[in-house]
């Protein structure tokens, strides 16, 4: 029955190619689309699994999400660090101003501060440079694709310089920094040289980045921090989820993906069910011969399922292999960059389409079924 169901598929080609494409289109559509969803909303909190050596964020209570800031007094620092747990709190600046280049042209930037001591917070994969050139006056270390963007055209090299606020800023360093939401250009600093170049006010400090000691549980201290500061404390995993979900709510992301991704359900299971349909209700004759000979209803559908296996493999094998492509080719893209094709994602992917397949299988079975075996000795 195999050899069967095989001749009849591979027989009419147009139709196979025809399967096999709405199955390719569909799976290709939906885990690109979903991938790509996944590497925005990762980008979100960015900022925040950059800082890997912090396990609690603290800000102020206003504070929603990652680009929302809300500056809290220079004291509040001293009071987080007279916590009992706390192995160490260091100020963490992040914000977004303007710089100048020397042709008068501005760029708008991310502007990190990192602790003068410790420099965590910065970037440590560095592409040209040292992070200890940070700590020079007037130094700033820029991520390599903010440099592509403020130059675009020149090779990545030393010792450009821009003004922030009137003061001169020399690039000693460009890192590969973590991509964010924001596609600006993000320039490292000191948290005091932070403290100097912008613009004056009251408060101005966003965030104290909290280490918990070992032996003490991070929610404990979490709401420990709550408590006697009055503040926001999260775990850096909580202000990451806390940061996408405020772009999940606020912002048309999910829908415009979401349309997309049931466009490519909707496309993909409308053609593989109505190219199998036609497929088999052509071939109703060599259904009803069959069923004259002998061939049960429980065969005759082994012998569709096998069809509808074989489109299943080939046509879900292309579209993940043309996602999986699509990546690899676009990984050095500053745009994409970070957007990989999860496994989680060709899992559910591959379910997906496994229902597509079967409901065209019991739509097109019904014909079969029902089929009369005296058909084959009609005219």
């Amino acid at each position: 029955m195999r050899n069967v169901a095989l001749k009849m598929l591979i027989g009419d080609k147009a139709k196979y190619i025809g399967l096999v494409f709405g199955v390719t289109f569909a799976t290709l559509l939906i885990s690109q689309q979903v991938s790509i969803f996944i590497g925005i909303m990762s980008r979100t909190a960015g900022s925040i699994h950059a800082v890997s050596e912090a396990d609690i964020w603290v800000m102020d209570t206003r504070v929603r999400y990652i680009d929302e800031v809300e500056p809290m007094r220079d004291v509040e620092l001293t009071n987080v660090r007279s916590v009992p747990g706390v192995k160490w709190a260091v100020p963490f600046y992040k914000g977004l101003t303007t710089i100048r280049m020397p042709d008068g042209l501005t760029q708008q930037v991310q502007l990190i501060g990192v602790d003068d001591v410790s420099l965590i917070g910065l970037c440590a994969s560095m592409v040209m440079g040292d992070t200890k050139s940070i700590l020079n006056p007037q130094s700033a270390i820029m991520d390599s694709n903010g440099f592509k963007f403020t130059w675009p055209g020149e090779p990545l090299s030393l010792g450009k310089y821009v003004e922030l606020n009137d003061n001169r800023l020399i690039i000693n360093g460009i890192c590969d920094a973590q991509p964010t939401f924001l596609t600006f250009p993000i320039v490292y600093v000191t948290y005091n040289s932070a403290m100097e170049m912008t613009p004056p006010q009251r408060n101005k400090m966003p965030f104290i980045l909290v280490k918990a000691s070992d032996d003490k549980n991070i929610q404990l201290l979490k709401n420990t921090i709550q408590e006697r500061t009055g503040l926001q404390a999260l775990t850096r995993e909580e202000f990451a989820w806390r940061s996408i979900n405020y772009y999940l709510e606020r912002t048309g992301i999910p829908i415009n993906f979401g349309i997309t991704i049931m466009l490519g359900v909707i496309i993909g299971g409308a053609i593989t069910a109505q190219t199998f349909y036609i497929f088999v209700v052509e071939n109703l004759k060599q259904f009803a011969a069959m069923k004259a000979i002998g061939v049960t209803n429980r065969q005759l559908f082994k012998i569709v399922v096998t069809q509808a296996s074989v489109v299943y493999v080939l046509g879900y094998s292309l579209g993940i292999g043309l996602t999986a492509l699509f990546f690899f080719m676009t990984k050095d893209a500053p745009a994409l960059k970070g957007f990989v094709l999860h496994w989680q994602v060709m899992a559910g992917a591959a379910c997906l389409i496994a229902v597509i397949i079967l409901c065209s299988i019991l739509f097109s079975l019904r014909k079969v079924f029902r089929l009369d075996p005296a058909l084959v000795f009609r005219g």
